[in-house]
């Protein structure tokens, strides 16, 4: 290969090649730890609400009756509890992506200057 080629070819794998793996690996990265993340939470939520619909059908008298209507509040207050935890994993997420993805980007911008010199 030409000394022409060869610096086309740096060119093309700096400019283009590499900042597409590491963006695709991060991207990649981030729809993993999210996924993750909305299967734990569908997860629990299936259990608390399926754990709650069992006890319903389990109520034979007022008193089992008051103790479901009992547990249903404190199942309530735990699934508020649990949508705001989520809900910030969900953002934390999403501000890390942003984050890595801007210094990716100033990475891949200092690359591309250096290369082109």
């Amino acid at each position: 290969m030409s000394k022409t080629q060869d610096k086309a070819t740096q060119q093309f794998e700096t400019l283009l090649l590499a900042p597409a793996r590491a963006y695709g690996s991060l991207t990649l990265e981030y729809y993993e730890k999210l996924l993750s993340a909305q299967l734990d939470a569908f997860r629990s939520y299936s259990d608390l609400s399926l754990a709650q619909a069992r006890a319903w059908v389990d109520v034979k008298d007022s008193e089992g009756f008051k103790q479901v209507f009992e547990t249903q509040q404190k199942a309530v207050k735990e699934l508020g509890e649990r949508l705001q935890g989520d809900t910030k994993k969900v953002v934390d997420l999403s501000q890390e992506f942003l984050q890595k993805g801007q210094q990716l980007t100033e990475q891949n911008v200092k690359a591309a200057s250096a290369a082109t010199k």
